[in-house]
């Protein structure tokens, strides 16, 4: 269970985004009552479910720091979406008519501090419609990021999977170095296997393919990025082409000769 201190915030004051929605004058007076309960979770697996049912019809736990991964399994598989500071987590209503089974649990890779968002925060807000338009597009963004990891999980090969997933972290988590880009980030080769449909013994084996190519080193934790994007896809496509013409030429070797 997450630790629940008696902890209250002034959320334009722990948003600077959210903060900037408004002027000077307008945000003095919404700082006032735009408070929220402060949700601490420690690095471990976490029960959002109790915070969830708190929420009500509010808006929902609006991330302050940190990084929690969210793990959704259907049968005997899982996938995970990482979500950091600035995302809107909403209670997730259950269809009558669902017929797939889903289970839904919660790690926090960091120490994660949520904002808890209820109807009561809501009614406050009321008169300061930019908060809630603000909110509205936080949801909307991570479900433009959940579209852009399900074409990435599109890829056929799982080296091209892994190369686009690292470059899409790097955007929001990302630190540009002169070698590339570091990407301090505690995924490892299974939570890499769940955020691009793996197991983890391909993960280990398509990262040591990247790592001896010189695209991808490091360990989780400390990824590095080395080059450009359209360098790593470029190297990624002519190795592809290099071993189909070495596989086609030991199947027929007279035909590639």
């Amino acid at each position: 269970m997450p630790e629940s201190p008696p902890l209250y915030a002034y959320v334009l004051d722990a948003d600077d985004d959210l903060a900037q929605e408004l002027d000077i004058r307008t945000g003095v007076a919404a700082r006032q009552v735009a408070t929220a309960r402060v949700l601490d979770a420690a690095p471990s697996e976490c029960d959002l479910g109790p915070w969830f049912r708190a929420v009500g019809h509010g808006p929902g736990l609006l991330i302050l720091e940190g990084l929690l991964a969210v793990h959704t399994r259907i049968v005997d598989r899982t996938v995970t979406e990482l979500v950091g500071s600035g995302d809107l987590l909403q209670p997730m209503e259950r269809r009558t008519d669902e017929m797939i089974e889903r289970a839904t649990t919660w790690r926090a890779l960091r120490p994660t501090r949520f904002a808890l968002l209820d109807e009561e925060f809501a009614q406050r807000v009321l008169p300061w419609p930019q908060i809630a338009h603000a909110l509205l597009r936080r949801a909307e963004r991570r479900t433009d990021d959940l579209d852009a990891m399900r074409a990435i999980s599109c890829q056929p090969r799982l080296a091209v999977r892994l190369t686009l997933l690292f470059w899409h972290l790097a955007e929001r988590w990302g630190r540009v170095e002169k070698s590339g880009i570091r990407l301090s980030l505690p995924l490892t080769h299974r939570l890499l296997g769940q955020l691009v449909a793996a197991e983890r013994p391909s993960v280990s084996h398509a990262l040591a393919r990247l790592a001896q190519a010189g695209l991808v080193t490091g360990a989780p934790g400390d990824w590095h990025l080395h080059g450009r994007l359209d360098e790593h896809i470029g190297s990624l496509i002519e190795r592809t082409a290099t071993d189909q013409r070495a596989r086609a030429h030991a199947v027929n070797p007279r035909r590639t000769a």
